[in-house]
């Protein structure tokens, strides 16, 4: 069940922002829907309170998910049996109550925007068919085969005959899970297996479901609680399994003669999670295991895949490091070393302690490596500098660097599976909110980029794309990136939507979204603000924002607001705030202390309670998230800093924009009970503080349907 609740006015600012295409992938980290799940969309519940007034305004059901990587559930440690379960009782009592609060206050103000609603939802779905329907799904070449996934079912077409005649090797439903989208597929050496991920909308862990693709493919094996697997072996596959949010085993399974599964390897550390990669030339398997600073690589070779894996570098605290392979040598992606950026060494594969890494590469300051693709003579880098994509090339026969820069309205880019890496051609999408994934491939041997044939979709030509850099606290420059219809005048008065995150070195995500499009061609203006904790300008840009830094952050966001507000976009009348998961503390902690900054915050399945969440260590993910926000348990600084910025704890009766927050029921990382216990903290905070104004006579309008 998806739940909508929010404390608002400035009905036309959100009602833009309240509606997904049914068919919608979310950012984050870290999950996505499947564009062809069944699943029809969920009922959801809509409170609106409008400083002091109480209004309702509707939005249907959105398919976004939530991105951020712990729970915030409300709860207390107790002594003894007994009154756990009181404890739990009473939690459950609560939590029931002010959802039938909010369900009631949904039923009866659902109607008033009908005609609103419907108008944006097919303005919605138009645009969502227009570019769906032509985006088309990632093709994986295995010598003359091609594999793709349409409507749930994943085919096979051969590379010279076309799709048309392709095979049907696996459906979704045909195996009664109409409820699941794919999630990932993996093709064994000899293509005669298929192991394929199931995840469904409303549960966090996975189902592999190991086909055998003889001459008819029939399913081999069921694994549950899944996440991650690869193939070591034309018949040995390495999986992990999650639990309550965590990764830390590691098994692997036969399929001819003696077909058997055993534990591989066991993470000890509750801060770290495990997962599984081969590398390009599929030499070795890789088991890694990463917190959210160190790292460490075992290798599995996959010329022997039923021997022990072996250590490529024992964890050293803050060094994180990932393995690929090429010719007797490991290239290592790391930090270690100054600056404690990413860097591109190499190591004999028979020595590869740190001690033998060797410099191949290293980028520049403020730069931010957003992926990394192997192949037999060459790799490519991805680069983010100035908020400007960069693609460089690094050649290990000519030992030269070749620097491209992609074209300046790119913000995103998607690499597409590349199986062999013996291909001479590497293939990706570039992408803006508002302009469509468009298709590029880098050509090794000619030594350029081309653009790919577009199919028939509309061409962005009216939406200009403007980069600033405001001027934080301490005099640290923050890039901004902004988006508005070129053919806007009095961009002043123009409403404008800003978009923040600010957490764990992940960047804002700025994908392709049909809603996005739809606001520029209504006049809207949008930015995108970069500031520390992100990952925008390299992992110094994270630490700059995280743990003791928290507030930089923070200090960045108001500065952005005001440097858009002075070069004339739009004005703090006419400004909306927007954030989801991790982002929601930013966010709230901005609308406590800057609430005339902006007129309204729209929130999805925001983090607002830090403090409290990091308190409780018995939550799956408190412990790893210590890196992130610091540990108020074994630390009264900690604590006190914490507590100083947390959106929750710093509600006070004053003036609030409007505030509008998606939840989510039945959600591990983001329960729904610490979401509306914030809600109705904010409510009261707001509703004392406009009684105490009427008294003044400030303001005879007030009413109060919460109730």
């Amino acid at each position: 069940m998806k739940v909508r609740m929010s404390c608002t006015g400035l009905r036309n600012l959100l009602q833009g922002l309240s509606f997904r295409a049914k068919c919608y992938s979310k950012h984050s980290p870290p999950q996505t829907m499947c564009p062809y799940s069944k699943t029809g969309p969920k009922k959801c519940h809509i409170l609106d309170c409008s400083k002091s007034t109480c209004t309702h305004r509707t939005a249907p059901a959105g398919s976004i998910l939530p991105c951020r990587f712990f729970s915030c559930k409300e709860g207390a440690k107790v002594p003894s049996k007994r009154k756990q379960n009181t404890s739990i009782v009473t939690s459950d009592l609560l939590h029931k109550n002010l959802l039938k609060s909010e369900q009631k206050n949904w039923n009866n103000i659902s109607p008033t925007y009908k005609a609103m609603t419907k108008r944006i939802k097919e303005k919605l779905e138009e645009l969502h068919n227009m570019y769906t329907l032509n985006s088309g799904s990632p093709r994986m070449k295995f010598g003359e085969n091609v594999y793709f996934e349409e409507n749930g079912c994943i085919f096979l077409a051969k590379a010279d005959d076309g799709e048309g005649n392709a095979e049907i090797l696996f459906s979704v439903e045909d195996l009664g899970f109409s409820d699941a989208f794919i999630q990932r597929i993996r093709i064994s050496p000899d293509q005669r297996y298929m192991a394929i991920s199931l995840k469904s909308e409303n549960s966090e862990e996975a189902t592999c479901i190991i086909m055998n693709l003889g001459n008819l493919p029939v399913v081999e094996k069921v694994i549950p609680s899944v996440f991650s697997f690869e193939w070591a072996a034309n018949d040995v596959l390495y999986y992990t399994t999650q639990k309550n949010l965590k990764c830390q085993n590691v098994f692997m399974t036969t399929f001819t003669y003696q077909k058997h599964t055993k534990l591989v390897y066991t993470e000890q550390d509750a801060r770290f999670f495990v997962d599984l990669y081969c590398t390009k030339d599929r030499r070795f398997l890789t088991i890694n295991s990463n917190s959210k600073t160190t790292s460490e690589v075992w290798l599995v070779d996959c010329r022997h895949p039923l021997e022990s894996p072996s250590l490529v570098q024992a964890r050293t605290t803050g060094v994180l490091y990932h393995i690929e392979h090429r010719k007797d040598q490991l290239y290592i992606l790391t930090t270690y070393g100054e600056p404690a950026e990413y860097k591109l060494m190499k190591a004999p594969v028979a020595s590869s302690g740190k001690e033998n890494w060797q410099l191949v590469y290293a980028l520049e300051k403020k730069t931010k490596l957003v992926d990394f693709e192997m192949f037999s003579d060459d790799c490519i880098m991805f680069l983010k500098n100035a908020g400007h994509l960069y693609l460089n090339v690094i050649s290990f026969v000519s030992h030269s660097v070749q620097s491209i820069k992609l074209p300046t309205w790119a913000c995103e880019f998607e690499l597409e599976s590349h199986p062999e890496h013996t291909t001479s051609t590497c293939y990706f999408k570039l992408s803006s909110p508002v302009h469509p994934p468009k298709r590029f491939a880098y050509s090794f041997k000619e030594n350029n980029l081309i653009e790919q044939a577009v199919q028939e979709v509309p061409i962005i030509t009216n939406c200009h794309t403007t980069r600033l850099l405001a001027k934080s606290k301490d005099e640290t420059l923050v890039p901004i990136t902004v988006f508005h219809n070129k053919n806007s005048k009095e961009l002043h008065r123009k409403p404008l939507l800003v978009h923040v995150y600010g957490a764990y070195g992940i960047d804002l995500n700025m994908s392709f979204k049909e809603e996005k499009l739809m606001l520029i061609e209504e006049g809207w203006i949008l930015a995108y603000c970069h500031v520390r904790g992100g990952g925008e300008q390299g992992l110094s840009w994270h630490r700059d924002g995280c743990q003791h830094n928290k507030l930089k952050g923070l200090h960045d966001l108001r500065a952005c607001i005001t440097l858009l507000h002075q070069q004339g976009f739009s004005q703090p009348s006419h400004t909306a705030l927007a954030a989801a998961s991790a982002g929601g503390v930013l966010a709230g902690a901005l609308c406590n202390a800057e609430p005339a900054l902006i007129r309204a915050m729209v929130l999805q399945a925001p983090f607002v309670d830090v403090l409290n969440t990091m308190m409780k260590t018995h939550l799956p993910l408190t412990t790893e998230e210590q890196e992130e926000w610091g540990n108020p348990l074994e630390d009264e600084k900690c604590m006190k800093y914490i507590k100083s910025y947390c959106p929750y704890q710093n509600i006070k009766p004053q003036s609030y924009p409007s505030v509008f927050i998606t939840a989510y029921e039945n959600d591990e990382r983001i329960p729904l009970t610490g979401i509306l216990q914030y809600v109705q903290k904010l409510r009261k905070a707001a509703l004392d503080h406009a009684s105490r104004t009427s008294k003044k006579g400030k303001d005879k309008n007030i009413t109060d349907k919460s109730s």
